[in-house]
């Protein structure tokens, strides 16, 4: 496994070890020691996956008591992947970065806790998977609004965006309370 840092610091990009023959591939998709040599103390003790079709966007979402960080990959499809900084007090404050994850690469996205999250489905569909540092709380679910201009993510699918209700009225990261930001911990 190799371990690639983004421009944001704490998100890192995990590139596995693909062995293909005639029969396909077999790849090793998580082991805990991965985790701890890239330097994260961190327990994955949840396990989410989603199928979404071509055109939907997913979030941008994070949670306020226990943040989650998110091993994500994608087990089938193309997705454009994204992690937002919204930790109050974080020098990289309101910065994002983002990478596409497929079922050719393999690669995952290693999102700590206080960032947000979401991702657009580039193929007819894909199923996203990803591995949770902290059980899933609805009552601090929150979320920034993905279009947010001050954001300026470059998200790659243009056209219509299927979206839930619920992401379609997530506030803009600047109009989002204080009190509803993770703080940043150094």
């Amino acid at each position: 496994m190799r371990v690639v840092p983004t421009a944001l610091p704490g998100v890192l990009v995990f590139e596995p070890e693909i062995f293909r023959d005639e029969r396909g591939f077999l790849l090793e998709t998580f082991r805990e020691s991965w985790l701890q040599e890239a330097g994260l103390d961190v327990a994955l003790v949840q396990e989410n996956q989603s199928c979404s079709h071509h055109g939907v966007l997913r979030g941008l979402h994070y949670q306020l008591v226990n943040p989650q960080g998110k091993l994500v990959r994608t087990a089938r499809g193309s997705v454009f992947d994204v992690a937002v900084d919204v930790r109050r007090g974080s020098p990289s404050f309101g910065r994002w970065t983002g990478l596409v994850l497929d079922d050719v690469t393999h690669r995952q996205l290693w999102i700590p806790p206080g960032f947000a999250h979401g991702f657009c489905v580039l193929s007819e569909d894909a199923d996203v998977a990803y591995k949770c540092s902290a059980y899933y709380h609805a009552e601090s679910n929150a979320g920034i609004a993905w279009d947010d201009p001050a954001l300026a993510i470059e998200w790659p699918v243009t056209g219509l965006r299927l979206l839930s209700a619920k992401d379609r009225a997530l506030p803009r990261l600047s109009a989002q309370p204080a009190d509803r930001l993770p703080v940043y911990e150094g």
